[in-house]
């Protein structure tokens, strides 16, 4: 297949082609063509917080196998695990404002 470009189109295709952060034109096309779009996705911060949200339920796991154990619920427990899931909503927040962010920096880009 061939494609005929200006020296402008062209000029713009591979500057949206190297933000799109795609190893080659040809690929950037194959998505724009399938999904009409192109986004490039950083998942570093995803993968920080399954790092994070795996460790708060470690923590939680914990504290249940101890009253389970014991038949006790403590006060510092319930402290514990509402530390826990405020912890867990922050990075939440965090992850979903990051994303928008990333997001609208990309849709400016292209």
């Amino acid at each position: 297949m061939k494609v005929f470009l200006s020296d402008d189109e062209k000029i713009i295709l591979d500057e949206k082609w190297k933000l799109s952060g795609l190893p080659n034109r040809s690929e950037f096309l194959r998505q724009l063509i399938v999904y009409g779009f192109v986004y490039d996705v950083n998942y570093d911060g995803l993968k920080e917080y399954c790092r994070q949200l795996s460790a708060i339920g470690t923590n939680v796991n914990q504290i249940v196998r101890r009253c389970q154990k014991t038949g006790n619920v403590y006060e510092d427990d319930i402290k514990a695990i509402k530390e826990l899931m405020e912890k867990t909503w922050r990075t939440q927040e965090y992850i979903v404002k990051t994303k928008k962010d990333t997001m609208n920096k990309t849709d400016q880009g292209a």
